[in-house]
C-alpha cells in the first residue's frame, strides 16, 4: 500500500488502484455520515476533487491521487456511509481507478513513511 499526506490508501493490482481514507483520516473526521463517489467511467487527474465527504463534525473533499480512469466504486459506502468509521483501510474503500502512469505511485509513501508523518 501507499499513502498519501492528504491521508489516502492506494493498493495497485496490476493497472488498478483502490482508493480508499486512512484509519487516521476517519478518526480525525469522526461519524461520516455522508458520501458521494465518481461516475463509473468519469476521467480523473490527479488532484481532481472526485469524492465528498461529510461527518458529524465537517465536511471535505478527496482528490484524486492518481490519472486514470474510475472503473468501480464503492456502493456499499454510498447506503451505509459508517462503514469507513468501520473498515477504512479495508472493505470501505472509495473507487478504483484503471491508472495511466504507474510511476505515479512512487511519489507516495509506504507504510513506515505514514506512520511517521502522523505520529
Amino acid at each position: 500500500m501507499k499513502f498519501t499526506e492528504d491521508h489516502e490508501w492506494l493498493s495497485l493490482d496490476g493497472d488498478v488502484v483502490t482508493v480508499g481514507i486512512t484509519d487516521h483520516a476517519q478518526e480525525q473526521l469522526g461519524d461520516i455520515v455522508y458520501i458521494e463517489l465518481p461516475e463509473i467511467g468519469t476521467q480523473v487527474s490527479k488532484d481532481d476533487e472526485v469524492v465528498v465527504i461529510e461527518s458529524v463534525k465537517a465536511a471535505s473533499d478527496i482528490a484524486a491521487p492518481i490519472d486514470g480512469e474510475v472503473v468501480e466504486i464503492n456502493e456499499t459506502i454510498i447506503d451505509a456511509p459508517d462503514k469507513v468509521n468501520a473498515d477504512a483501510e479495508g472493505a470501505a474503500w472509495f473507487f478504483k481507478v484503471k491508472i495511466d502512469d504507474a510511476g505515479q505511485l512512487d511519489e507516495y509513501m509506504d507504510e513506515t513513511a505514514y506512520k511517521d508523518l502522523i505520529a
